[in-house]
């Protein structure tokens, strides 16, 4: 379910080339909201620094096209070195 949001906030995120011209005045809105769902997404410190990243990669120009909440879903389910010892862990037992 995260990943299927993520891919919409990201989506959200990169409609805002398809008018040209307004761009950063969308960014202005929506890199705030970002942040903020991405707190709401992932908790903790990783959900925090997740959101500054998310927040100024919506503010800085150009960076828009880089999927943020995507990103963040395959690091904390797929790249995530946690998982991979509990996994193992489990699998020695």
């Amino acid at each position: 379910m995260k990943l299927l949001l993520g891919i919409v906030f990201d989506v959200i995120g990169f409609t805002s080339y398809v008018i040209p011209g307004i761009a950063e005045l969308t960014d202005i809105i929506w890199a705030p909201a970002s942040a903020y769902l991405m707190t709401k997404l992932y908790k903790g410190n990783k959900g925090k620094i997740a959101a500054i990243v998310s927040f100024l990669e919506e503010v800085m120009p150009w960076l828009d096209i880089i999927p943020t909440f995507t990103l963040m879903w395959f690091f904390t389910y797929v790249f995530n070195s946690d998982k991979k010892k509990e996994t193992i862990k489990i699998i020695e037992v």
